[in-house]
This record gives structure tokens, sequence and C-alpha cells, in this order.
């Protein structure tokens, strides 16, 4: 009985080495499918500097209507849905010669693309996304409005904590926060996960409270400017 064991178990090795064997000769080499009819302007862009939101404009997806038709409705949906190409080179450009100065007193993110300088300011940037802000609006909520309202949203999470992980939120909430982490967020990682002051926007928003979104969107771009090296390597794009 022994005798037939060892040979049971030396067939099976047998058979296994033949059969890696057989997967070298065959897997080994084999390119991955690629695409390679890429536009110019596809190999220039970074997409990823342009996350737009599917706001299911043809309400196919019935658990999402509302909260899509709500977005799509919204004074935000432009910020989540216009798209154009994004080029890396650009990017790169403007953020490596980036300063925060003022002019007129007042604080405006200053870059070059192309040799040309680029200004970035709240009152540049609420025009450009139709954003409709009024210009005394705050860009943070209070905490306790914060608290409260996830409370109403039935959160599951710690409501006083740093982040809120968007999967304790029901759904039409989870989906807003989602899309407000993919595109207004800071974040390079994590991104289930949101910080309180992109809570607070999403609170203004479904609150309808004042809040001036270019103003979060700049000093979002300000604290981008302040990461330290130990995190990013230097880089800040």
């Amino acid at each position: 009985m022994y005798v037939f064991y060892k040979c049971y178990v030396f067939l099976s090795y047998y058979g296994y080495l033949l059969y890696a064997k057989w997967l070298r000769k065959h897997k080994k080499g084999k390119p991955a499918t690629m695409k390679t009819n890429k536009t110019e302007e596809e190999i220039m862009s970074e997409p990823r500097h342009n996350m737009m939101a599917f706001l299911d404009p043809e309400g196919k997806l019935d658990d999402y209507k509302e909260i899509t038709q709500w977005l799509r409705e919204s004074r935000i949906n432009k910020a989540f849905t216009f798209s154009t190409p994004v080029y890396k080179s650009l990017i790169k450009g403007f953020w490596e010669t980036a300063k925060i100065i003022k002019v007129d007193e007042k604080e405006i993110i200053r870059g070059e693309v192309n040799q040309l300088n680029v200004d970035v300011s709240p009152e540049i940037l609420n025009p450009v996304l139709e954003l409709q802000d009024d210009v005394n609006a705050p860009d943070a909520i209070p905490i306790m409005c914060t608290c409260g309202c996830l409370l109403r949203m039935k959160c599951t999470s710690d409501i006083i904590a740093t982040q809120i992980n968007k999967a304790c939120l029901p759904l039409c909430y989870k989906f807003l926060l989602h899309v407000l982490v993919q595109c207004l967020s800071k974040s390079r990682a994590r991104y289930d996960m949101a910080a309180n002051d992109l809570v607070g926007l999403m609170v203004a928003l479904v609150l309808n409270k004042s809040f001036s979104i270019s103003k979060f969107i700049f000093a979002n771009m300000k604290e981008n400017l302040r990461i330290t090296s130990s995190r990013t390597s230097g880089n800040k794009f």
C-alpha cells in the first residue's frame, strides 16, 4: 500500500511539472493586450488629473436616479462633468513653478505654462466652473453642523473622527461623497476616505448652506503646495 502511495505522489508531482513546462512554453513572452492606436491627445494627456463623474443622464440606474438628477441640477454640475484634455507636461510645468503671491492684497497661485504666467484664485475659479459662489460665503462648515447632518444621514462611522469612510453612509450619500473624493479631493490614495473639510462640503450641498466651493478648491491647491517632500518626494502633481 505504501508503494502505491509513493507512486501516486510521484505521478502527481510529475504531472505538475509537465503542466508547468507547458504553461511556460505557451504563456511566456505573450504580449499583453494594449491599445496601440492611441491619439496624440491620449498619449499626451493625464486623465488622472481630470476625473469626471458619470451622472447617468439617461436615468437608467434606478438606485442612483434621485441623487444623479439632483447633482445634474446642482451648481457643482460643471465642476463634476466638464471634460477637457489635461496635458501632463503642462500640469507638471505649472506645479513645478507654482507659488503663492499677493496681488491687490489677495492671494493667488501663479505658475508658468510654456513661459506664460497662469494665475489661479477663487475669483477665477468661480466663473470658470460656474459655481455661483457668494464672495462672502465661508469655505468651511461648523463641526457641530457636520456631526448633526451625519447623524441624520445615519452614518455608522465615528462622526467626530478626522476622516469618514464613505462605506458608512447610505447609498445616495455614499455616491455623493465618492464623487467629491474623486473629483475635488487632494487625496493621492485611500479614495474610500474623506477628510473633514470635504465632508463639510458634502453637508453644505445637502443642506443648501452658503458655501464657497471656489475658496475650498483654492485652499486645497494651496495645501498641495505645502505638502512636505517626505510625503511626496517633492512631487506636487
